[in-house]
C-alpha cells in the first residue's frame, strides 16, 4: 500500500443511525424527529444515515394506504432531514437500502436522485451508493 502522510489525529464525532425512521403503524416520522434533535443537540461532525427511509415493508406502504406517492413521502423526509441538520454544519451522508420502497431495487445501489438538493446544501451533503467506502477525514 502507498504511504499516507501520518497527520495528527483529531477527535470527530460521528453519529450513525439506520431506519426505518418511522413507527410500524404510522409513516409520521416520529423517530426521525427525535434523531434531529440529537443532532441538533450534539453537533456531529458527520452523521451517516442508512436507509431504508421509506420502508417497502411497512403495513401502510404494503397495503397502499399513503395519500401521496412514494417519492413525495420520501422527498419530504430527504427535506426533513436536510433541513433539520443544515443549522448543525454536519456533513451528512446518505446511504440507500433496498428497502427503501422509491429507490432502485438493485444491488450494488446507486446514490439517491436528488435533483432539487438547495444549492446551499450540495457542499455538505453527500449521496452516496450501497455499497460505499466513506473516508472521513
Amino acid at each position: 500500500f502507498p504511504k499516507t502522510p501520518c497527520f495528527p489525529p483529531e477527535q470527530r464525532m460521528v453519529l450513525l443511525a439506520c431506519g426505518p425512521f418511522t413507527p410500524s403503524d404510522s409513516v409520521a416520522f416520529e423517530p426521525l424527529s427525535d434523531l434531529l434533535e440529537v443532532v441538533t443537540r450534539d453537533r456531529p461532525d458527520v452523521c451517516v444515515l442508512f436507509g431504508p427511509f421509506l420502508d417497502a415493508k411497512h403495513e401502510q406502504v404494503e397495503s397502499c394506504q399513503l395519500l401521496s406517492s412514494f417519492s413525495d413521502v420520501f422527498r419530504l423526509c430527504l427535506r426533513t432531514i436536510i433541513e433539520g441538520t443544515r443549522s448543525t454544519g454536519s456533513q451528512l451522508v446518505l446511504v440507500p437500502s433496498l428497502r427503501d420502497v422509491s429507490h432502485d431495487f438493485i444491488y450494488p445501489q446507486p446514490p439517491f436522485p436528488f435533483p432539487d438538493l438547495p444549492k446551499e446544501d450540495r457542499a455538505r451533503v453527500l449521496l452516496v451508493p450501497e455499497p460505499c467506502t466513506l473516508d472521513i477525514d
